[in-house]
């Protein structure tokens, strides 16, 4: 059981950036780690105001599976923010990797080149 990181980004509907951002902010990731989600970081793109990503870490793929059926499947989700959410999203693409994949942060290569 190897951990995972699972990257998501959205193309959003145009112009709607901006109210998805704020539904995320205050009502999706504050959900999110109330299930005991480790969101790693989240927010728009810096290049485009109807581009968004949301990172996050599992312990494994299997737990990855669980959680997001729990998670999804709930009333919480389903009653609360997932209209204000999924009705913005004009597009996604998801990639899941190993944890252990990722790069250390820059400043340990420091002196390298």
């Amino acid at each position: 059981m190897s951990a995972v990181v699972e990257i998501r980004t959205y193309k959003l509907r145009p112009g709607s950036g901006a109210e998805f951002h704020r539904t995320v902010v205050e009502e999706s990731v504050p959900m999110l780690q109330r299930w005991g989600v480790d969101v790693v970081a989240f927010g728009p793109s810096l290049d485009d105001d109807d581009s968004n990503y949301l990172i996050r870490s599992y312990p494994s793929l299997e737990e990855r599976q669980r959680s997001q059926d729990a998670f999804y499947g709930s009333d919480e989700w389903r009653h609360g923010p997932r209209e204000a959410i999924v009705s913005r999203i004009e597009g996604d693409s998801i990639v899941v990797l190993p944890a252990g994949s990722l790069l250390p942060p820059r400043d340990s290569h420091a002196g390298h080149s």
